[in-house]
């Protein structure tokens, strides 16, 4: 039995263009042809093309399908067991959007609600980035610290929010007095601003740890959406984000080498 393009498309589930596109590629031609020369797919080319929708289902592209197709060395169980690995990663990550998504919906059921004005009020310049976010909570998923954080910050009134942000104000301020008067990021001020911070974070959402301020600065330096949290782009200056990195590693390690238990300071 031989089949026309047409036929092949339709019962098939692709359009003539895909056929044409994977003759084109190399991947699917048809062998036969009818007495008026049109061509034609045999039973060996409807198998074939079985085996590439089947590879496409799972995301293969195009190029690595013809490898297999092609490389009698490429090993397909080993290509399909890579493929599976890579699958189980991303439906690890699309549950945790799933999460992520869940607890935001919980917060708009839950949360403070704010106006326009009052959030301008409270948060002013400052802007959560939602993409950072939930980058943020699949990163610290498995954090004791992060679920305490989260579920205290969901607590958190109005008011919690003005307070807390009028003192995050007033420390960004001494913050860029002392960059913008270049004392240096491992003097007394600089290194006492640094554990200002990390006592703001340990009293408004978790116990902060000098190891874990000192990954909370890396992400300053390393995403400028984590330093936008602390420093509204329109304040900040080229290197600041680096100056607090460094105060607060120079704040653990003041710590690291006097001996302070640095949480009896919460």
């Amino acid at each position: 039995m031989s089949y026309s393009v047409g036929q092949v498309s339709t019962f098939a589930g692709v359009t003539v263009r895909t056929l044409h596109h994977y003759d084109k590629a190399g991947l699917l031609s048809p062998s036969d042809r009818s007495r008026a020369g049109y061509r034609l797919y045999n039973e060996a080319d409807l198998v074939r093309l079985q085996q590439i929708l089947f590879y496409r289902e799972l995301g293969f592209p195009l190029d690595e399908i013809a490898a297999i197709f092609k490389d009698p060395q490429v090993n397909p169980l080993e290509r399909l067991r890579a493929r599976q690995r890579e699958l189980n990663e991303e439906i690890a990550r699309l549950q945790g959007l799933a999460e992520v998504a869940e607890r935001a919906i919980e917060v708009q059921k839950t949360g403070v609600p704010l106006t326009p004005e009052e959030r301008f009020e409270v948060f002013g310049e400052v802007a959560f980035d939602l993409s950072y976010a939930t980058e943020a909570e699949l990163k610290w998923a498995h954090s004791e610290g992060q679920r305490e954080a989260m579920a205290r910050a969901d607590a958190h009134t109005k008011e919690d929010w003005r307070r807390l942000m009028g003192e995050a104000g007033a420390w960004r301020a001494e913050l860029l007095a002392a960059f913008d008067e270049g004392l240096p990021s491992d003097g007394e001020r600089a290194m006492d601003l640094a554990e200002e911070h990390r006592l703001h974070i340990a009293r408004w959402f978790t116990s902060c740890p000098p190891d874990m301020h000192r990954r909370i600065a890396d992400d300053f330096v390393a995403d400028p959406r984590a330093f936008a949290l602390v420093v509204p782009p329109s304040q900040q200056r080229p290197g600041l984000a680096v100056y607090t990195r460094r105060a607060v590693y120079a704040n653990a390690a003041r710590h690291a080498g006097d001996g302070t238990d640095v949480e009896e300071n919460r």
